[in-house]
Protein backbone atom coordinates (compact mmCIF):
# COMPACT_ATOMS: atom_id res chain seq x y z
CA UNK A 1 0.00 0.00 0.00
CA UNK A 2 1.43 3.34 -1.01
CA UNK A 3 1.63 6.26 1.39
CA UNK A 4 1.68 8.75 -1.46
CA UNK A 5 -1.37 11.01 -1.48
CA UNK A 6 -3.58 10.59 -4.50
CA UNK A 7 -4.39 13.56 -6.65
CA UNK A 8 -8.06 14.48 -6.30
CA UNK A 9 -10.23 13.36 -9.19
CA UNK A 10 -11.42 16.21 -11.38
CA UNK A 11 -15.08 17.08 -10.75
CA UNK A 12 -17.72 15.63 -13.06
CA UNK A 13 -21.18 16.95 -13.78
CA UNK A 14 -24.13 15.79 -15.85
CA UNK A 15 -27.26 17.79 -16.65
CA UNK A 16 -30.61 16.18 -17.40
CA UNK A 17 -33.80 17.42 -19.01
CA UNK A 18 -37.14 15.70 -18.61
CA UNK A 19 -40.13 16.79 -20.66
CA UNK A 20 -42.57 14.75 -18.58
CA UNK A 21 -43.34 12.45 -21.50
CA UNK A 22 -40.20 10.65 -22.64
CA UNK A 23 -37.26 9.38 -20.63
CA UNK A 24 -34.93 12.12 -19.35
CA UNK A 25 -32.13 13.14 -21.71
CA UNK A 26 -28.54 14.08 -21.07
CA UNK A 27 -28.23 17.77 -21.98
CA UNK A 28 -24.66 18.41 -20.79
CA UNK A 29 -21.79 16.35 -19.46
CA UNK A 30 -18.24 17.20 -18.58
CA UNK A 31 -15.18 16.90 -16.38
CA UNK A 32 -12.98 19.54 -14.78
CA UNK A 33 -13.60 23.07 -16.02
CA UNK A 34 -16.59 21.93 -18.09
CA UNK A 35 -18.16 20.34 -14.99
CA UNK A 36 -17.64 23.60 -13.09
CA UNK A 37 -19.34 25.54 -15.92
CA UNK A 38 -22.30 23.14 -15.88
CA UNK A 39 -22.66 23.67 -12.12
CA UNK A 40 -22.31 27.46 -12.39
CA UNK A 41 -24.95 27.67 -15.13
CA UNK A 42 -27.31 25.47 -13.10
CA UNK A 43 -26.81 27.60 -9.99
CA UNK A 44 -27.30 30.83 -11.97
CA UNK A 45 -30.65 29.51 -13.22
CA UNK A 46 -31.80 28.18 -9.85
CA UNK A 47 -31.53 24.55 -10.90
CA UNK A 48 -31.25 22.30 -7.84
CA UNK A 49 -28.04 20.28 -7.64
CA UNK A 50 -27.61 16.82 -6.20
CA UNK A 51 -24.31 15.06 -5.66
CA UNK A 52 -24.20 11.35 -6.41
CA UNK A 53 -20.76 10.33 -7.73
CA UNK A 54 -21.85 6.81 -8.67
CA UNK A 55 -24.84 8.06 -10.68
CA UNK A 56 -22.75 10.79 -12.33
CA UNK A 57 -20.21 8.15 -13.43
CA UNK A 58 -23.01 6.09 -15.00
CA UNK A 59 -24.70 9.08 -16.65
CA UNK A 60 -21.39 10.44 -17.96
CA UNK A 61 -21.11 7.35 -20.19
CA UNK A 62 -24.27 8.35 -22.09
CA UNK A 63 -23.81 10.66 -25.09
CA UNK A 64 -25.27 14.17 -24.81
CA UNK A 65 -28.73 14.20 -26.39
CA UNK A 66 -29.46 10.54 -25.63
CA UNK A 67 -32.21 9.33 -23.32
CA UNK A 68 -31.11 7.62 -20.14
CA UNK A 69 -31.26 3.81 -20.34
CA UNK A 70 -33.93 1.83 -18.49
CA UNK A 71 -31.30 0.54 -16.08
CA UNK A 72 -30.99 4.07 -14.64
CA UNK A 73 -34.71 4.95 -14.45
CA UNK A 74 -35.03 4.31 -10.71
CA UNK A 75 -31.87 6.24 -9.80
CA UNK A 76 -32.89 9.21 -11.96
CA UNK A 77 -36.46 9.06 -10.63
CA UNK A 78 -34.99 9.49 -7.14
CA UNK A 79 -33.16 12.61 -8.33
CA UNK A 80 -36.36 13.98 -9.91
CA UNK A 81 -38.24 13.27 -6.67
CA UNK A 82 -35.59 15.24 -4.78
CA UNK A 83 -36.00 18.18 -7.18
CA UNK A 84 -39.80 18.06 -7.06
CA UNK A 85 -39.72 18.05 -3.25
CA UNK A 86 -37.34 21.02 -3.11
CA UNK A 87 -39.38 23.01 -5.60
CA UNK A 88 -42.83 22.03 -4.31
CA UNK A 89 -43.72 20.53 -7.68
CA UNK A 90 -46.49 17.99 -8.04
CA UNK A 91 -45.53 15.98 -11.16
CA UNK A 92 -49.05 14.59 -11.40
CA UNK A 93 -50.27 18.03 -12.44
CA UNK A 94 -50.08 18.52 -16.21
CA UNK A 95 -48.63 22.04 -15.86
CA UNK A 96 -45.99 21.11 -13.26
CA UNK A 97 -46.74 24.24 -11.28
CA UNK A 98 -45.34 24.43 -7.77
CA UNK A 99 -47.70 22.98 -5.19
CA UNK A 100 -49.12 25.44 -2.70
CA UNK A 101 -46.79 25.90 0.22
CA UNK A 102 -48.08 26.14 3.79
CA UNK A 103 -48.36 29.69 5.13
CA UNK A 104 -45.15 31.05 6.54
CA UNK A 105 -43.01 28.86 4.24
CA UNK A 106 -41.11 30.51 1.41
Amino acid sequence: MSDEPRAPKPPKAVALHWDGQQAPRITASGTGATAEQIRQIAEAHGVPLQQDPVLVEALAQIPVGDEIPRALYVAVAEVLTFVFMLEGIDPRQPTYLPAERPEGKA
